[in-house]
């Protein structure tokens, strides 16, 4: 029995540039705080795990004083949770206006994915009603509550690159019958691609415009995206798999990615 384990941010739809970042920055606008994220600068950011963490990295001692925010350490985390959360209701109507349509294949492949008879997991440490709203907006309300494990939030005590979410996700799934070599993470992230292999679990990776420099040497394919059969097509970066992608990346691509791992990466520039 096989199963898909998907991040959420950049696998199931290009939430970052699109999402996340316009929504920080109206939630700073909103609370009077002199902040606001550049793309570059937020490309930054994303090598934090979390969002509240990513807001809290601004919070030097010299920029609590300036914004006349609390010192108390208890205080000041309780403003960081109100601006998180106005920034996930935010990202929540982006969402539900359509702003954010999904990653190229990923309908596609979930779709082919359970019907086929797969386990199915979201693992994201993304606010739960963030990672809810745009996996029913990429797959639909029936499909996404056909997922076998849904991970979201504070769920576990670290973010990636730590294991914790993976690790948790591997649990639920082998209660489902499921073996740790049946299981394939799709990332879109070097921290990801970590949290994944310190889990001892396969990953691919479906680059964006923030990770596509980023190093993927332990990931077992690396592509621009699953592709469609009528839309974009998939550039094969790097495979150390057996599968063979074409245009797009089939579910026996996917299958392929769980067969015993090839002595020698196969480069997309070979």
């Amino acid at each position: 029995m096989n199963a898909l384990i998907f991040d959420c941010d950049g696998v199931l739809a290009d939430t970052e540039r699109y999402g996340h970042l316009p929504a920080f920055n109206q939630t700073f606008e909103e609370f009077g705080l002199p902040i606001h994220w550049s793309e570059e600068v937020y490309g930054q950011k994303l090598l934090i795990g979390g969002g509240k963490e990513r807001m809290t990295s601004e919070l030097t001692p010299d920029f609590v004083r300036r914004a006349g925010l609390p010192e108390d350490a208890d205080a000041l985390a309780a403003e960081v949770a109100k601006w998180h959360k106005r920034k996930t209701q935010l990202y929540t109507e982006l969402v539900g206006a359509g702003k954010l349509p999904p990653r190229p294949g990923i309908r596609r492949v979930i779709s082919e994915a359970q019907d086929a008879g797969w386990k199915l997991a979201v693992a994201s440490t993304s606010a739960e009603a963030s990672v809810r709203a745009i996996l029913e907006y990429a797959v639909g309300r029936e499909r996404a509550d056909r997922f076998d494990v849904f991970l979201a939030g504070d769920v576990v005590p670290r973010k990636k690159p730590a294991p914790d979410i993976y690790l948790l996700a591997l649990e639920q799934l082998q209660r489902l019958g499921v073996r740790s070599d049946e299981m394939l993470v799709v990332e879109d992230s070097r921290n990801g691609l970590e949290a994944a292999t310190a889990a001892g679990l396969r990953c691919l990776v479906t680059v964006n415009g923030y990770t596509e420099k980023e190093d993927f040497s332990e990931a077992i394919l690396v592509v621009s995206s699953l592709g469609d059969p009528d839309g974009e097509r998939t550039t094969v970066i790097a495979n150390r798999s057996a599968a063979r992608p074409g245009a797009y990346v089939t579910l026996a691509d996917l299958e392929a990615c769980l067969a015993p791992q090839l002595h020698r990466a196969s480069l997309a520039s070979e």
